[in-house]
């Protein structure tokens, strides 16, 4: 693919050492473009210095959330030599999306040919400090010019880069997670495996309930019966139960995530039980009370593995152990940050030098 590049005149101050990043709030100096349209295909690919786009306010992205992102991570090792984390894994997923959405496809070596890109020439902002990477957020949206309810004919995909911290301002401190009584996040048959903005949209209203009750995240039940557990809003949910590792099994409606299935590779390369399975809410509440039910976390790109120490479902409260980060769950994020971070080694292949 040949990418014309147009470098900043006018380059920001990067974060200093040591200073607190946060999430998401920070951007590089530069950004991938490339246009599709109907009968060419996706062409005039481009880096070009960071900044606001000009867009018809009636771009269909606008009326109909014809769009879908990506997520995933740069990390620079003791070397200085900068790796990314299965970048293969977001390309699929991305297509995955896109047909759910009726986007175009995007070859995969495409995908991972512009991440590596305009990482490579934003890798100074990579940042050094323990626990901290770069955050890469590609992402489509339909353009037409266009007041109908149709697949687009016209695409935009993008590429933004943000140094970031932990997604946690606490770090990798327990957090509380409300189980949702209320509202559903998807369904069997919807969008609820797909990558877009609208799986989060839909998620807000029982996020905000959370947090005014003090729980950090939302655990959500299927849309139909409302009693097998499913997903957290920004991460895929594991339990420990009686030694045995068990997750919600892909239904059509539960993000596939990449770190999902990291974890379940690397559990079963060390030997644990790893179970794909419909877990119940009454389930999780008997192991609770019975004292099987051993360590709980959450798994995403944006906080790698994130221990929970309690769970509330209607007018119970779960307390997970003594309430510190579980011994599988402190091991498995530093195996895995470890890989990442080009600190242990990758018996996987999942690192990919920039």
């Amino acid at each position: 693919m040949e990418i014309r590049i147009t470098k900043t005149t006018s380059p920001k101050q990067k974060p200093a050492k040591g200073e607190a990043l946060g999430f998401g709030h920070i951007f590089t100096d530069h950004m991938f473009v490339m246009n599709y349209t109907e009968g060419k295909g996706w062409h005039d690919a481009r880096i070009v210095p960071y900044g606001n786009i000009s867009i018809s306010p009636s771009a269909m992205v606008f009326h109909y959330g014809q769009e879908m992102f990506e997520g995933l991570k740069a990390y620079r090792d003791s070397k200085d030599n900068v790796y990314l984390f299965r970048p293969d894994m977001n390309a699929k997923r991305t297509n995955s999306t896109n047909k759910r959405l009726c986007i175009p496809q995007l070859p995969e070596e495409m995908f991972v040919e512009a991440v590596k890109a305009v990482v490579d020439i934003d890798r100074d902002w990579v940042p050094t400090d323990s626990g901290t990477s770069l955050y890469i957020r590609p992402f489509i949206i339909a353009t037409d010019e266009f007041l109908g309810v149709a697949p687009s004919k016209t695409y935009l995909f993008m590429i933004i880069l943000s140094p970031s911290g932990a997604y946690y301002e606490s770090g990798l401190e327990p957090v509380g997670i409300w189980i949702e009584d209320e509202f559903v996040r998807a369904v069997k048959g919807g969008m609820g495996f797909a990558k877009t903005g609208g799986n989060y949209a839909a998620s807000l209203i029982a996020q905000v309930k959370a947090h005014d009750s003090g729980y950090s995240q939302v655990l959500w039940l299927d849309g139909v019966e409302r009693k097998y557990i499913e997903e957290v809003g920004a991460m895929n949910i594991f339990f420990k139960i009686a030694g045995k590792v068990v997750t919600p099994m892909l239904n059509g409606s539960i993000l596939p995530g990449i770190t999902r299935d990291s974890i379940i590779k690397v559990c079963k390369s060390w030997g644990y039980e790893v179970e794909e399975r419909r877990i119940s809410v009454d389930e999780l509440v008997e192991a609770a009370q019975n004292g099987t039910l051993e360590e709980v976390f959450g798994t995403g790109t944006a906080a790698v593995v994130s221990p929970v120490n309690k769970l509330r479902y209607e007018d119970d409260v779960m307390n997970i152990g003594d309430g510190s980060i579980g011994e599988l769950t402190q091991k498995l994020y530093d195996e895995l940050t470890g890989i990442q971070w080009g600190e242990k080694e990758d018996p996987y292949g999942w690192r990919v030098t920039v």
